[in-house]
């Protein structure tokens, strides 16, 4: 009797609605976003610091572009940018302290020299007053001591110019050309910097497209990596099952050799329903359309991406 009973109810196992309650589940597959490391400009690939399945961590170096022409760009750049810093300072101090003494030096030969002149001049000229030299003299002295007073004078207004700082319009010029050069060296410099390409952030390097030796255009990936969160899997619903599922929910995960208890958190919802039949919307019709869901996988090691899996509710 007993195995009678259990051979119909067996049997009525297979009448849709008549066997016992199945589990929802709905079939989907994995899937990996990669990240790509690409060159912000055109140029040789010097040298490639990673392999394929290298762990990386953020900002550690991928590759390097060659930067000859790039590093002499910025060494040109700096050099110009000290030059006009220098000129700055030059009009703001005045002279250098080593032509200022030639200048004081200068200026105290002359003075000695119209002291000398004077003295002459003063002697000549009781000479002349007693009548034992000729006017000839008398002239010869003057005009001695006059070219003596006048080197004094511009000697001690040359000397005054050299203390002097540049004029506010030179001053305003310099530091135009101060800026303009720092600037240079800037650009310059982010420019040697771009040749050295950093990991943007942690994860696994998947493939690499390009070997040392190679040019890589600009924005042209030269590899491919696997980032945060970058195991997803995605499923499809229809119209009537997608209000069991929210952003954030956690959904369960199986597949074939696969440990058991993986889950996964629902971070995406389609707004456009796919394979959308070609008819107007009907009540009969909705049925049909479906919505992909993608899901972040808790543990991103559990599942292999194109890996077919299979979606379920968690309690």
């Amino acid at each position: 009797m007993n195995q009678v009973l259990a051979w119909v109810m067996g049997l009525l196992a297979f009448i849709p609605g008549l066997g016992p309650a199945t589990t929802p589940g709905w079939n989907g597959y994995v899937e990996e976003d990669y990240v790509y490391a690409a060159a912000p400009t055109p140029g040789t690939i010097a040298s490639i610091a990673v392999r394929e399945g290298d762990s990386v961590s953020a900002g550690q170096v991928l590759f390097v572009l060659d930067a000859t022409q790039q590093q002499s760009q910025f060494d040109a750049a700096t050099a110009r940018a000290d030059a006009a810093q220098a000129t700055l300072q030059n009009l703001q101090t005045g002279s250098r302290q080593d032509e200022i003494d030639v200048i004081q030096a200068s200026l105290d030969k002359a003075q000695a020299d119209l002291k000398l002149a004077s003295t002459n001049l003063a002697r000549t000229q009781d000479l002349f007053d007693r009548g034992l030299v000729p006017i000839s003299q008398l002239d010869v002295s003057k005009a001695t001591a006059k070219a003596a007073e006048a080197t004094v004078d511009q000697l001690t207004a040359q000397l005054k110019v050299a203390q002097l700082p540049a004029r506010d319009a030179q001053q305003v010029a310099a530091e135009a050309s101060v800026k303009a050069a720092e600037a240079d060296a800037q650009t310059a410099k982010a420019a040697l910097e771009d040749r050295t390409v950093k990991a943007p952030e942690a994860g696994r390097i998947e493939r690499l497209f390009f070997k040392a030796g190679e040019v890589a255009a600009a924005g042209v990936p030269v590899l491919s990596m696997s980032g945060a969160d970058a195991v997803k899997v995605k499923f499809y619903v229809n119209e009537a099952e997608r209000s069991k599922f929210a952003l954030g929910q956690a959904v369960s995960v199986g597949c074939d050799g696969c440990a058991g208890g993986l889950t996964a958190r629902v971070d995406y919802f389609a707004s456009d329903p796919e394979f959308t039949p070609p008819i107007i919307y009907s009540r009969d019709e909705r049925s049909r359309l479906v919505f992909l869901v993608e899901a972040v996988m808790d543990n991103q090691s559990d599942v292999l991406p194109g890996q077919p899996v299979t979606i379920g509710l968690t309690p």
